[in-house]
């Protein structure tokens, strides 16, 4: 099986995001091939869950919701972002602003 690589999956995210109406950008970037990708979900500023793809046991990729249990303690959230991204540095984080953002995700998981 093909796998496509993790900038490729970015970008296309970030198209995804923008054509529906929302924003999309990169806090940070990390390996173009095969970098694990961290979503930051957000709705008008109002922040919603970390969806993070993982390699699953299975052979395929999986989404899980990861960090902290309150979405909306940042300092927590931004701590868990970067001990991440240290024991992690080809880590992407993503931030969307987007109505239903883990839907979103969903979708264009399922297109990959």
């Amino acid at each position: 099986m093909t796998r496509l690589k993790s900038r490729f999956l970015v970008d296309l995210l970030l198209r995804r995001t923008e054509a529906a109406g929302g924003f999309a950008t990169i806090l940070a970037k990390g390996d173009d091939i095969s970098g694990i990708i961290l979503v930051q979900c957000s709705d008008r500023g109002e922040s919603g869950p970390l969806l993070e793809r993982r390699f699953g046991l299975d052979g395929h990729y999986i989404w899980e919701e990861v960090g902290p249990a309150d979405p909306k303690d940042g300092e927590s959230r931004a701590n868990y972002q970067d001990r991440r991204r240290k024991v992690d540095p080809d880590l992407w984080i993503v931030e969307l602003d987007i109505a239903d953002a883990p839907r979103l995700v969903a979708e264009w998981a399922a297109l990959t």
